[in-house]
């Protein structure tokens, strides 16, 4: 273990830990959420999702930043994708209960609402597949071609709000690497069944949960950048 990664560590406890020992902050975070909740998808994300890219790239090349990494754009893409997942996560819900009732599941706002059954893992596992099976593919396509663009303009804020190309951006992607790992792989057999857990949290909770998985995000967007590295050897 490197001296990096012990400071990383304790800063970890040191930014969770209040939320633990103090109810007052707890609290805090439940109403703040409650009344601002775009806002706090923004801050989660970006913090926690961010957070999870330097953690690939320690993974990746042993170090947490490194010059060119582009840290605020980075920032400020994952917020503004926390706010879409936020949206997502509305959408989502509303319209799979909406379509479960409307093909025979009765009630299923209620079911979903109340406590922990068979069918309200159903309506999750529905929720969670609907929204990774839909929305996710078209996320992680517009986060590869920001990632690329980022890295390409040298992970400058000058850099970051010049247009992006996305035509050349598209083309150039691996997309034996996107389909074959990042779609058929981690969709199914992660994403799918651990959004099924998210969507059975409490509300103020899912988005949260959400942005921490985007810490493993950041592990699978390294395993992916390894693969495409030895697939283009």
């Amino acid at each position: 273990m490197k001296k990096s990664d012990l400071f990383v560590f304790i800063a970890v406890v040191i930014v969770f830990l209040p939320f633990f020992i103090s109810n007052d902050v707890y609290q805090f975070y439940i109403d703040f959420n409650k009344e601002h909740g775009l806002l706090m998808s923004f801050i989660k994300f970006a913090l926690l999702a961010t957070f999870g890219e330097c953690l690939g790239l320690r993974i990746k090349k042993g170090v947490y930043y490194e010059k060119g990494f582009g840290l605020l754009p980075r920032v400020i893409i994952w917020g503004l994708i926390g706010i879409t997942i936020k949206i997502a996560f509305i959408i989502f819900t509303n319209g799979t209960l909406a379509f479960l009732e409307y093909v025979g599941l009765q009630d299923a706002s209620e079911i979903y609402a109340g406590s922990f059954s068979g069918n309200k893992l159903l309506i999750a596992f529905c929720i969670s597949a609907f929204m990774n099976l839909i929305f996710a593919p078209v996320f992680m396509t517009f986060h590869k071609i920001t990632d690329t663009h980022i890295l390409s303009k040298g992970g400058t804020l000058k850099g970051f709000f010049t247009p992006i190309n996305f035509h050349k951006i598209f083309k150039e992607l691996n997309w034996g690497v996107q389909w074959n790992f990042v779609f058929k792989k981690t969709i199914p057999f992660f994403w799918i069944p651990a959004h099924t857990i998210t969507f059975l949290l409490p509300g103020e909770w899912q988005v949260f949960f959400a942005a921490v998985l985007g810490i493993v995000l950041g592990v699978f967007l390294a395993i992916a950048s390894i693969i495409g590295q030895k697939s283009e050897a």
